[in-house]
């Protein structure tokens, strides 16, 4: 690691600037997860700071994303509405997950977790990344064009009869939980109803509708409605916003035109003291941790998501360990994957407690951070202090930026996290599977599976089937592969160089198996042909695994079934340059030496022709 301050005029430039950078992303990313924007800067600050502090990644900017983000609106819209839209009810089980999903990260990175992340298929991370900026395009929409379902009174209206009956639900429940047989006692029931107000009803249509109107498919239901009851300055507000954005590039990439466009169209709505929408105020003063995470800590209120938070550890890994390989082409280092788990899973956990959505490296933040000449951990630190004091100084006029704003931000974030590279490469990609009479790539397939998946029903369940299914698919292939390289041949057919001095007259008494790449459950469906194959005149097979570096417990048990079919036909097995892995999981289970003898397991094809020329006689 580089010494801290061996280039502080470069870190300070970067850190600041990347700061500068993240300010409208944090922003918008915390309006869109929900909890509102001081959440995103206090993710962004917190993350920034710990993940630059403890990381493996010298240059990384850290903070929220907008595939953290994605799922972190999943988590937190689906509590919110299990608490009766009720935040701050919610909010210490939403902070809760976030901190599991930090310590996680945390222990996946202590375990040596990092050097694998590599290994997840390249189309489900595409299929993903596309689906996220769907995802956000999608759910855009509604803000970009001013319409919040909660606030339109004919929908709300729909609900209503739906609230009144979960309200009953709500206090059938309490009774039964405080031992009230309402059968027996329906006044009970009736006098805690009749305490029920309209007010209480409203509340509880408005949840509603706002979890039914979330989400893509969600947006596409109130759509119609929307497009009914479009706010045209709303429209404008988030219009110019991207015109900004897309147009400053081209003037000048050293300003970000996020920034710019922040600013800009805020400063246009101050000045003509127009009529829009603000985003929530952002309280003042530093940020305090909240203690009712620990002091209201309920283990079966966070059952249900333990597997989400492994998937934002997980994601968060994957986000992160990419920004960093792009770091490190950009400034010719090398970052340690493991300690950047560390550190990222630190951040977030820290973030959690102080309210902060969690987050990862974030690409376009670090690569900022570097051209900006940032090289060493303060860079980072140096970021997370100028949003810091962004807050403490410039939080009051932050309050007034337009939500239409933030969510023209957002459609430009959506736009651009999604995976061009992969989607353009479709057409050229090799049809590997046939599905009917028509040919298709696997790749393709699961890209598809992923997007859709993510995108209309669970990001969560959607990564998970997309790796259940590459994984069948590479196994398939390597089983089709092994099998064809290991086929059971005579020693007149493709014989190895070593195999030609082998005696003519013995050749229908021996039987040859050459075992090419390892024998595992993939595999073992054309290896259990080996004994249909082998001719009534043979009476030694010759198994020569020199190439055999692995076998699993399908292919052990499969060889096993072979050895004893064959032991029973009266047939000698010989064993040549049996490697280590195999040699040990055969002899766990006696097939070494109860059915193959030490005597007749041998080093090499020399010594075993030997064997064969003093032990094996012509009978044909």
């Amino acid at each position: 690691m580089k010494n801290l301050f061996s280039n502080i005029k470069g870190d300070v430039l970067g850190g600041i600037t990347a700061g500068i950078v993240a300010l409208p992303l944090a922003l918008a990313f915390g309006v869109s997860s929900g909890l509102g924007p001081s959440a995103g800067l206090y993710g962004a600050i917190f993350i920034a700071f710990f993940a630059s502090l403890f990381g493996g990644t010298d240059t990384q900017i850290s903070g929220p994303t907008a595939p953290m983000t994605a799922v972190s609106m999943v988590v937190i819209a689906t509590i919110i509405a299990a608490n009766d839209g009720n935040v701050e009810k919610a909010l210490p089980i939403i902070l809760a997950i976030f901190l599991l999903a930090g310590l996680m990260q945390v222990g996946l990175g202590v375990l040596g977790f990092g050097k694998y992340i590599r290994y997840i298929p390249y189309p489900v991370v595409s299929g993903f990344m596309t689906a996220i900026g769907v995802i956000i395009l999608v759910t855009q929409i509604l803000p970009s064009i001013g319409y919040y379902p909660k606030e339109d009174n004919s929908l709300v209206d729909n609900f209503k009869p739906q609230a009144q009956e979960i309200i009953l639900q709500n206090i059938l429940k309490d009774e039964a939980g405080q031992g009230i047989l309402v059968i027996e006692n329906f006044k009970e029931t009736i006098t805690r109803a009749s305490k029920t107000t309209q007010a209480d009803i409203l509340k509880e249509a408005k949840t509603l509708a706002g979890k039914e109107s979330s989400g893509v498919l969600g947006t596409f239901k109130v759509l119609p409605r929307a497009l009914k009851n479009i706010n045209l300055l709303e429209l404008a507000l988030a219009l110019g916003t991207i015109l900004i954005i897309y147009g400053f590039k081209r003037i000048t990439t050293t300003i970000p035109s996020t920034l710019v466009a922040l600013v800009v169209m805020t400063a246009i709505s101050l000045i003509f003291n127009l009529n829009y929408r603000p985003i929530e105020e952002i309280p003042s003063g530093i940020p305090i941790p909240n203690l009712e995470i620990f002091s209201s800590f309920s283990f079966a209120s966070i059952k249900p998501f333990i597997f989400t938070a492994f998937t934002l550890s997980l994601l968060g890994a994957i986000d992160s360990l990419l920004t960093s390989v792009v770091a490190d082409n950009m400034t010719k280092t090398k970052h340690k994957p493991d300690k950047e788990l560390v550190g990222q899973g630190i951040g977030n956990s820290i973030a959690a407690i102080f309210g902060g959505i969690p987050g990862a490296g974030a690409t376009i933040r670090t690569v900022v951070n570097i051209n900006s000449g940032g090289r060493t951990k303060l860079s980072g630190m140096i970021a997370s202090i100028m949003l810091l004091f962004i807050l403490l100084v410039l939080g009051p006029i932050a309050s007034k930026i337009p939500a239409a704003v933030l969510a023209g931000v957002l459609i430009t974030v959506g736009i651009g996290v999604m995976d061009y590279k992969g989607l353009k490469a479709i057409p050229s990609l090799p049809k590997d599977v046939k599905i009917g009479i028509i040919k298709v790539s696997s790749e393709v397939i699961i890209m598809i599976v992923v997007l859709l998946l993510s995108t209309f029903w669970d990001l969560v369940y959607a990564v998970g089937i997309g790796l259940v299914i590459a994984s069948l698919i590479f196994m398939k292939k390597i089983g089709e592969v092994t099998a064809k390289r290991s086929d059971v041949v005579t020693l007149t057919e493709d014989a190895w160089d070593d195999e030609s001095d082998f005696p003519q007259n013995l050749i229908e008494e021996v039987f040859i198996k050459h075992i090419n790449g390892p024998l595992f459950f993939g595999s073992t469906n054309d290896f259990q042909q080996l004994a249909k194959q082998i001719p009534n005149t043979a009476s030694i097979v010759i198994i020569r695994m020199g190439k055999m570096p692995y076998i699993d417990q399908s292919g052990l048990f499969a060889l096993e079934d072979i050895l004893i079919d064959l032991e029973k036909k009266g047939v000698k097995i010989l064993f040549v340059d049996v490697l280590e892995q195999p040699k040990y999981m055969m002899e766990n289970i006696g097939i070494i030496p109860d059915l193959v003898s030490n005597l007749h397991i041998f080093k090499t094809f020399d010594k075993c022709l030997d064997w064969v020329k003093q032990n094996v006689k012509d009978k044909n």
